[in-house]
């Protein structure tokens, strides 16, 4: 083992071992290295004469660039797009979003928890959370309404047993004792496990209410107080985009320093909630289990994490780091923001009220939404595969087939006024398929 990974876990062996007992074996053995970017480092500060470190070009005292590039960007300093940025991300940003979340998630206010580290947006972070934490064998406890992507980053390329839970009561709430059964029965047979809460929820588009989200973050607790560690992680995706009832905030906050046992990972960023999905610009956030500022897990995360950033993908794009500030220093991003969410709203509201009609009870329920982009239908006649592939062969309308039943439908990106009659055209298809 390197000698920095030694280092590294030695901190965290005195300062919370049981972070060291959550880490994979990989992660164990990550470190962020000395050398190049150390070095190049220490001659930013002092080679006042010549800087030949850099691995870019450079003229005129600037990077190197393409014209016919430029010319496209001409509202941009060419330093702060072209060169490479920093492992963790730009400093300004990683100050700027951390102020945003405080901001945002009134249970962070007087917590303890790390800089946000900028990753190549949600999926990335993801990977990162895997690549730290997760052995072969290990339990990655998630809704059995979930992204497909989970299984692909935790089950494929991690080796993880995913364990699922149904995400909803026959009453219609979130599911917490079911939840909660799951987590203990991990807790009994692994002693470690690792929580996916993804709210709003990709395919449900919903998001815990309240009770609910205090309920989950008690059940926590519970079980890790009963000697399991946990690796608990907020996919905030979707972040912000709350309709209805429900909370208004991550849990992370509630999880934060919540048990010494308890690791509460954040992921969220620019992606969706500057609606900047091309940009592929997210964050992953460590808050210690601990009352007290733990600054020594911190940096020892933060060193792990940066080193698997600089192995797979060396770091993330830099203009579009830029373009994220830009925005966020900007007087009228709230502004924007709201007029973006007031639609989103709408659409969602206008969802809700064409499926109450009773027009087309014969043909399908729906699973609760009360937030993000997404809802899905449970159809009772037809077979949900059979529906898609018909509606868009003959009607030329997409929908996403999830299982025998479920078809979820992504309101975010339909037009308030044509939603009565995309839902004409599904309930036209299943009659044809009936």
């Amino acid at each position: 083992m390197n000698p920095l990974a030694v280092e590294l876990n030695e901190m965290l062996s005195q300062s919370n071992s049981y972070v060291l007992e959550m880490l994979s074996d990989l992660g164990k053995n990550l470190f962020f290295p000395k050398g190049i970017l150390t070095q190049s480092a220490e001659a930013k500060e002092k080679a006042h004469k010549f800087n030949a470190t850099i691995g870019i070009a450079t003229e005129k005292g600037g990077p190197m660039y393409l014209q016919c590039i430029q010319d496209k960007l001409t509202a941009w300093d060419p330093k702060d797009i072209y060169p490479y940025a920093p492992p963790a991300g730009k400093p300004e940003l990683r100050s700027l979003w951390r102020e945003k979340q405080l901001r945002e998630n009134p249970s962070q206010q007087g917590k303890h928890f790390s800089n946000p580290i900028v990753t190549n947006a949600l999926t990335h972070g993801l990977s990162i959370v895997a690549d730290m934490f997760v052995d072969r064998g290990d339990h990655v406890i998630l809704p059995d309404m979930l992204w497909g992507n989970y299984n692909l980053t935790f089950g494929t390329c991690s080796g993880a047993v995913m364990k699922k839970f149904p995400t909803f009561t026959v009453a219609g709430g979130y599911d917490v004792d079911a939840f909660k059964a799951e987590l203990k029965n991990s807790a009994e047979e692994k002693g470690k496990a690792i929580v996916i809460l993804n709210f709003p929820n990709n395919p449900s588009g919903y998001t815990p209410t309240v009770a609910e989200g205090n309920a989950i973050v008690a059940a926590i607790k519970e079980v890790a107080e009963a000697g399991c560690n946990i690796v608990a992680v907020t996919d905030d995706a979707y972040f912000g985009l709350f309709y209805e009832d429900s909370l208004k905030e991550s849990l992370f906050g509630k999880l934060a320093n919540l048990h010494p046992r308890i690791l509460a990972v954040k992921l969220d960023g620019a992606t969706k909630e500057e609606f900047v999905w091309g940009f592929r610009t997210g964050f992953i956030t460590f808050a210690d289990g601990n009352s007290f500022e733990n600054e020594r897990v911190m940096t020892a995360l933060e060193k792990k994490a940066m080193g698997i950033i600089r192995a797979r993908i060396s770091n993330c794009p830099h203009p579009s780091q830029t373009f994220a500030i830009e925005a966020l220093r900007s007087p009228k991003f709230l502004e924007q923001k709201e007029e973006k969410f007031q639609v989103l709203k709408g659409r969602a509201l206008k969802v809700k009220e064409v499926l109450n009609s009773g027009k087309y009870d014969s043909a399908w329920t729906y699973y609760p939404f009360n937030s993000g982009y997404f809802m899905c239908l449970k159809l009772k006649t037809v077979d949900a595969e059979k529906l898609r592939v018909h509606i868009l062969d003959k009607y030329g309308v997409g929908g996403i087939s999830i299982g025998k039943t479920d078809l979820r439908i992504a309101f975010s990106c339909i037009e308030e006024k044509d939603i009565p009659e995309l839902f004409d055209i599904i309930y036209q298809g299943v009659q044809d398929l009936a």
